[in-house]
Order: structure tokens, then C-alpha cells, then sequence
């Protein structure tokens, strides 16, 4: 084995076993190489080794630590573990996905598009699902450069999908403007998420103020549909298959890219996940949702950070 995996799997090792709690400070550059009589350059290497697998975090200027969920991450980076720890935004297409690839992937407790890239920033999970519109028009790539600068971001283009706003069948008060709803109980999205950024975003260009807006917080876009189907709602916004499966009607407002934002060495966990979009059988089953389109999925994006 390459001395600088030796060293990395053996500090490893002492994470995993609680020798080395998360917080603890691990010795400095100079200091590891002289006590494993190896050089700097290797040293450094296994730190970077370390720190691109989440088990420690390296800071200008200041020593190493373990990471909140080193011992976690150590025990992946030992074991060889390639199930993939996705977290993110919500979709029912996704679930179709995940449904395919059964248990090579894992979904982390970190709902959102913004509380998913966080997790992969912070080491908890590999990949997140997004879609976050940049105020320059562009999806995705500028918020994932921005968070996982450093650590090789990458973007894997899963589907376009088509977001509107979701009410009861047959349209009964006749809404054809999004400027319309303003004084009616309209369906959220938790704060964080990429589809509660859009009804803002939506709402502010209406003219309409977000907060001035009633109505409940719900977690997913089939809370959503369920929430304007039974009356508890006027309206919400989520995707096109949410109103379908409930036979709702649908006025819409945005066509959008939904991607996996991770960074490039966690891209062989991920191909389970890239296969299976590509997958002709699983982007029929996704296109048959409605609103869906799948054809420049599995794309990989390199990007600059």
C-alpha cells in the first residue's frame, strides 16, 4: 500500500477507535512525519486524504482536527463502504430513482437543497439534490462552487422538471395569474428548500409580499398536493406530477434543473445512482410522472473551485 494510505488508514484507525475524539487536534505536519520517520510531502498527503473523506477538517493557519462525525467517516473511509449518502431536495421522481437502486444508496436526515449542500459541506453526506436558481439565471453550479470550493465540485444532471402552482380540480375561482392568490391560503415549503426560494421569488415579482402570504408549512410536494386537495389550502406550489396524482389542476410557473451536486471523489459511490438514471426503463417510469424531462440525464459537470 502507498505510505501516505498506510499513515491515513492508521490515524484513521484511532479516530475510529476513540483514541482520537471529534474536536481533538492531530499533530502538526512536521511533527507526524518526524514520529512515523516518513516525509512532509507524505504527511500531507494522508491529511488530505483524511480531510477529502470527512474524517478531519484543515484550516489555514491551524492544525488539523477530526471532524464532528469523524469516527463515522473513518469507519466508510476503512470499510471500503460505497453506499452513497444522499441528502437534498424532495421529488417524487426521486423516489422512483431510489426505489432502483435500492440499498447502494442512503437518504440523510438533511431535507432541502440548501440544508443538503451543507451536509456535504460539513461531511455528512456525498451528494445532495438541488435546484437553486442564481439571480444570474444559472441552476446549481454557482451555489456548489461557492460551498464545495476546494474539494473538485461536481454537478450530475438528473432531470429538468416543471414546477407550478397546484389548485382543486377544475380551477373553481378561475386563477390564471400568480398575482391572484394574494389574500389566500397558499401551501409552503419549509424554508431552505428550492421550491420555497421560488414561490418567493415568484410572489416578491407579483408584487406580493412572502411573508404577507398565509398558510401552513409542509415537507414535501405530495404534502402540498394532499394539502390543496382536501381544502386546507387554496393553493401551493410543487411539481406538475404532485397535481396529477391527485387530479389537481395546474397553472405553470417554471421549468428547472434538478441535479446532484457532489464533489469528484465521491463520483464512483454515485454511479449506481447514474446509471440508474440513464437507465431507459427508470427515465420512462420518471417521464410517465409528467413534467418531467430526462434527456440530458447522467451529464457530468466538472466545475472550477
Amino acid at each position: 500500500m502507498t505510505r501516505y494510505l498506510e499513515l491515513s488508514a492508521e490515524i484513521a484507525r484511532a479516530i475510529r477507535a476513540g483514541e482520537l475524539a471529534p474536536g481533538a487536534e492531530l499533530a502538526s505536519v512536521r511533527d507526524l512525519a518526524r514520529s512515523r520517520s516518513t516525509t512532509v510531502a507524505t504527511a500531507s498527503r494522508a491529511y488530505h486524504h483524511l480531510a477529502e473523506h470527512a474524517v478531519i477538517r484543515l484550516e489555514s493557519r491551524r492544525r488539523a482536527t477530526v471532524s464532528p462525525d469523524g469516527p463515522i467517516a473513518a469507519q466508510r473511509l476503512l470499510g471500503g463502504s460505497l453506499v452513497f449518502r444522499l441528502a437534498g431536495s424532495d421529488d417524487p421522481a426521486l423516489d422512483r430513482l431510489l426505489r432502483h437502486v435500492g440499498e447502494a444508496v442512503s437518504v440523510v436526515p438533511a431535507p432541502g437543497s440548501l440544508q443538503g449542500l451543507t451536509a456535504v459541506a460539513k461531511g455528512t453526506a456525498d451528494g445532495a439534490t438541488v435546484h437553486l436558481r442564481h439571480h444570474s439565471g444559472v441552476y446549481n453550479a454557482p451555489f456548489a462552487r461557492a460551498v464545495l470550493r476546494g474539494r473538485s465540485p461536481t454537478l450530475v444532471h438528473l432531470w429538468r422538471r416543471e414546477q407550478g402552482l397546484l389548485l382543486p380540480a377544475g380551477n373553481p375561482r378561475g386563477i390564471t395569474d400568480i398575482r391572484q392568490i394574494g389574500g389566500l391560503r397558499i401551501a409552503k415549503r419549509s424554508p431552505g428548500t428550492g421550491t420555497r426560494m421560488l414561490l418567493d421569488d415568484v410572489l416578491t415579482t407579483a408584487g406580493l409580499s412572502p411573508d404577507d402570504i398565509p398558510g401552513a408549512e409542509l415537507g414535501s410536494h405530495l404534502e402540498v398536493a394532499l394539502a390543496v386537495a382536501t381544502g386546507a389550502v387554496h393553493a401551493g406550489l410543487a411539481v406538475r406530477a404532485a397535481a396529477a396524482d391527485l387530479d389537481l389542476s395546474f397553472l405553470p410557473v417554471a421549468w428547472e434543473d434538478y441535479d446532484l451536486v457532489l464533489s469528484a471523489n465521491a463520483l464512483g459511490a454515485a454511479a449506481p445512482l447514474i446509471h440508474a438514471v440513464q437507465d431507459p426503463a427508470v427515465a420512462d417510469a420518471i417521464t410517465a410522472l409528467g413534467g418531467y424531462d430526462l434527456s440530458r440525464a447522467g451529464a457530468i459537470e466538472e466545475l472550477n473551485g
